[in-house]
């Protein structure tokens, strides 16, 4: 009996678990190329590469989720002067897919 309950509970989690592990797949497979340097940034300058290269739009988030920095950048430079130390998330949006990143400035 404590058999049968074991093999229905683990069934049971791995039946939740499988959309999760899809979903952990396809994020990595939409984020591959996609890089975010120097982390911890220490100068003004951050350096976004994604596939396409084309025209991003960067949205820079606080840990409270308020938004501190919007751009729109062709190249890959990215001016983060204004930015006090801390930890930030960046999301890049770029040809309708959104990627991403935490950055640590110094």
């Amino acid at each position: 009996m404590k058999i049968t309950y074991f093999l229905l509970l683990w069934s049971f989690a791995l039946i939740l678990s499988g959309p999760e592990i899809n979903a952990q797949k396809n994020k990595q497979q939409d984020e591959a190329g996609f890089t975010l340097y120097p982390n911890p940034a220490i100068n003004d300058l951050v350096y976004i590469k994604t596939p396409s290269g084309s025209l991003k739009h960067i949205t820079v988030y606080d840990v409270f989720g308020k938004v501190v920095l919007v751009d729109r950048i062709k190249s890959e430079a990215l001016n983060i002067v204004n930015l006090s130390p801390g930890i930030y998330l960046v999301q890049v949006v770029e040809n309708s897919k959104k990627m991403t990143r935490k950055l640590v400035v110094k």
